[in-house]
């Protein structure tokens, strides 16, 4: 199936992009998702910054940012070519990788300063990916943009969990 779109780069692979996009960051979410302990005797005697969110507030924000990336990745795969969609998927699956990697580092090792390592690794996989994606497609590129800065977010929410609370112990 070809269909121009908005780029007027022909669609590759109809819906199957979108597919494995999607089936990709649900994996992410669930690798993800069972790391996470937020009701941790060691989570909760973290000394927390004012600004940081309710609990419920990391759910609600992540599950369209989940779909954003899915949607982005399998737009960006459908219009990408050859050397260039290679490159885009490595790029998807290395910032994948490193979103799930996220909740090990910070609530499996216990680790606030592993957990920045993490995040600051995962923006600069977050940056590539956009820069990847938005030279494929624009729209899919806008989509990446509420994610990116939430990752952002995410690494200076983490770097102050990281700095409160220097031996937080395990």
């Amino acid at each position: 199936m070809r269909i121009t779109g908005e780029n007027t780069k022909p669609v590759v692979g109809g819906w199957k992009p979108y597919a494995a996009a999607a089936a990709a960051v649900v994996a992410t979410a669930v690798a993800g998702a069972r790391a996470v302990d937020a009701d941790s005797p060691w989570y909760a005697s973290l000394d927390k910054p004012p600004w940081q969110p309710p609990p419920w507030a990391f759910g609600a924000v992540w599950t369209p940012l989940y779909a954003s990336l899915a949607w982005a990745g399998g737009r960006g795969l459908a219009r990408a070519r050859g050397s260039r969609r290679t490159a885009l998927a490595a790029s998807l699956g290395t910032d994948l990788v490193l979103n799930a990697a996220w909740n090990h580092l910070f609530f499996r090792m216990r680790s606030p300063w592993a957990g920045v390592v993490g995040t600051a690794l995962l923006d600069v996989a977050n940056v590539e990916f956009l820069r990847r994606t938005s030279a494929v497609d624009r729209a899919a590129g806008r989509a990446l943009l509420p994610y990116t800065a939430w990752c952002l977010f995410a690494t200076a929410l983490n770097l102050s969990l990281a700095r409160r609370n220097p031996s937080p112990g395990r």
